[in-house]
């Protein structure tokens, strides 16, 4: 496998609907009254999934480009407050900055000059771009699909 075919690989994983839903599909038309819905035996809201998605995202972003990186603590700083209430605003802005995070991920896996299998200078022995990147793959996939499912759980599609 070349360079350029893992790298595209790689932005798939973060971008497409491949073995999953997109982001793009699970969010499209989610209705506002429902943000702070919680589905039955499930201790957060869609907003609180949400922006739990977009802090991780925006962690891993952070451990990979800030050699001054501090860990968040997990799991309380990787979650809104229980009692935390995302307005229309709020929830669009976490979409934003969502994408936003994502598209910074997308240049750094498509610069050439990124080897995504070196050390990260600054993590820990064993991590790199590229192990970072399948974590956050992995992890919206994930909480994508949780997403989709609890939306038709409670008939929200």
């Amino acid at each position: 496998m070349n360079d350029q075919h893992l790298r595209q690989q790689l932005v798939n994983a973060l971008t497409k609907r491949q073995a999953h839903q997109s982001f793009e599909t699970v969010i499209d038309g989610f209705p506002a009254a429902h943000y702070h819905a919680k589905p039955p035996n499930t201790p957060y809201s869609f907003w609180h999934l949400l922006e739990h998605m977009r802090i991780t995202q925006a962690d891993i972003l952070d451990y990979i480009e800030n050699s001054q990186y501090q860990y968040l603590k997990f799991p309380d700083d990787y979650w809104p407050p229980a009692d935390a209430l995302g307005n229309q605003p709020q929830w669009l802005r976490t979409v934003e900055r969502f994408l936003a995070d994502r598209d910074a991920l997308v240049a750094i896996i498509q610069d050439p000059a990124r080897n995504l299998t070196a050390q990260i200078p600054h993590g820990q022995a064993g991590h790199t771009i590229l192990r970072e990147i399948l974590v956050i793959a992995a992890h919206n996939a994930y909480h994508i699909g949780e997403f989709g499912i609890l939306r038709g759980t409670l008939g929200l599609w």
